[in-house]
């Protein structure tokens, strides 16, 4: 035959659109050309499949090939096209059986010798492809990545002659085992924090309800440790949660580490990172650190060393649970449900309200500092602690703070209840449900009343002190239909902070 189709797939996003490898040879002068929009790595796919198809033993067809990547106006990008493409030239060449490309979907990277290299989204791919109830033919080098997709035909192998192998009939392709579905908490233990009682305090709040926080204090307070211990306190990942979470990891650089399938994300990027590194984006649009700690924590040190610009991309995100990021072609969904940690100094030289007394900075210099966190943001974050020196003698002296699998069970017990009552953390309520949920007493009404006009508060930041009051209750097992006065007190004391 002088036609071949070839099943593939394309990443746009979270989503994996099906693409069809059209190969067509006619009589005329030697040529390859390559249509479909493709970029400049899957342009240059024709000198990886010539030289992958010679060094395997095979004939490259000495015709004029045209290769369309179908449909036209879908961007493609990367070398998971070379396996389709070679294997398209070979059957439209009549050199493998065509019989079996229908029920199979193939993608992979050539290497010169034909050997089969490692591709993104593997996961993605594989979730497609089962719903089209089609096998993935992949990479073994990506099998087990796509494995962790239940219920997906995948068949693996190393090099370009065993599919074709496969193909003719000669053999099969083997199977990638079972994931192995172990949890493992490799997390540092919040039973290192000494002292900071009121910061460990907010801290099980924020993992109780999923809420975000800003940590205040001068170096060497503690301000890291105490981010970093958070996703060992919080309760472990659903199913779907973790299958989400391992679907944008694969879009990712650095790709999915199966054995981290249950593991909830910890990003901390630098503040040097750019627009597109925290939020996503790219000519084709990837996930960016947001999306990266999908069910965990986004921690952001030195908070006010970020470029304003770039902090103020965080507002939306933390509001909606999603960012869309718009190209001229297209626009693009990336899941972005991440818990924000941030932490800062007090001022410039970080030493404002030292006991030593160290600090230097005038009262406008504190203010210019402080005012590089723009008020729409801060307005954004539930809550706001500050994190004080500690004398020498309680460091010295102070036992060791409860252990995290302790202060995790406190949570998980919390955050199920909000999950039995209204199906979502605390930080999610919205509208009505947060009326049902969230109402305050005759007396915490009047407080929050009180504090709205003392500390003129926005209405947003009045919905969050609800949310926290409601967290407070749950954590505390009070188990109560209303939110009390003291509720209340303890929330616009977090939610005040600074």
């Amino acid at each position: 035959m002088s036609l071949a189709r070839i099943h593939s797939r394309a990443l746009a996003g979270t989503d994996a659109p099906e693409v069809t490898v059209e190969v067509h040879l006619a009589n005329g002068l030697p040529s390859l050309t390559l249509v479909g929009l493709p970029d400049t790595e899957v342009r240059e796919s024709r000198e990886r499949v010539r030289a992958a198809i010679l060094l395997a033993g095979l004939e490259f067809p000495a015709r004029r090939i045209t290769i369309n990547l179908a449909p036209a106006d879908l961007p493609k990008e990367s070398g998971r096209f070379d396996l389709p493409i070679a294997l398209g030239i070979l059957a439209a060449a009549g050199h493998i059986s065509a019989s079996l490309l229908a029920r199979h979907e193939f993608v992979g990277e050539l290497a010169l010798s034909g050997e089969l290299r490692p591709i993104r989204g593997a996961l993605l791919m594989a979730m497609a492809a089962s719903r089209a109830g089609r096998t993935l033919v992949l990479p073994r080098a990506s099998a087990a990545e796509a494995a962790l997709w239940p219920g997906a035909s995948l068949a693996q192998a190393d090099t370009l002659l065993e599919v074709c192998a496969m193909l003719d009939g000669r053999c099969t392709l083997s199977v990638p085992p079972p994931p192995c579905m172990r949890t493992v908490r490799a997390y540092p233990d919040l039973a290192d924090i000494k002292g900071q009682l009121a910061a460990r305090r907010a801290l099980e709040i924020a993992a109780a309800g999923r809420h975000s926080l800003l940590l205040s204090g001068p170096p060497g307070t503690g301000k890291s440790m105490l981010a970093a211990r958070l996703p060992g306190i919080l309760p472990d990942m659903g199913e779907d949660e973790a299958l989400e979470v391992a679907a944008v990891r694969s879009l990712s650089a650095n790709g999915l580490d199966p054995e981290q399938f249950w593991m909830r994300p910890f990003r901390s990027p630098h503040h040097s990172a750019s627009a597109p590194a925290l939020v996503g984006g790219g000519s084709n649009p990837r996930p960016g650190e947001i999306s990266l700690a999908l069910h965990g924590v986004l921690f952001l040190d030195e908070l006010p060393e970020f470029d304003r610009k770039v902090l103020d991309m965080l507002r939306e995100p933390l509001e909606t649970g999603r960012i869309t990021i718009s190209r001229a072609a297209r626009q693009v969904d990336f899941p972005a449900r991440f818990q924000l940690i941030a932490a800062m100094n007090p001022c410039p030289c970080g030493y404002h309200g030292h006991p030593s007394g160290r600090c230097r900075c005038s009262p406008e210099q504190i203010s210019r500092y402080r005012l590089r966190i723009s008020g729409p943001l801060l307005d954004r974050i539930d809550m706001r602690i500050d994190v004080p020196s500690l004398p020498a003698q309680d460091l010295q002296r102070a036992a060791p703070g409860e252990a995290s699998a302790v202060v995790r069970e406190r949570v998980a017990h919390a955050f199920a209840r909000q999950l039995a009552r209204q199906g979502c953390s605390n930080a999610e309520l919205q509208g009505s449900t947060l009326d049902q949920v969230a109402t305050p007493d005759e007396e915490g009404a009047g407080l929050a009343a009180l504090a709205i006009e003392r500390f003129h508060l926005s209405g947003r930041a009045y919905h969050r002190i609800l949310r926290l009051a409601r967290t407070i209750a749950d954590l505390d097992g009070d188990g109560v239909a209303q939110i009390t006065a003291r509720h209340i007190a303890e929330a616009i004391q977090f939610r005040r902070g600074l």
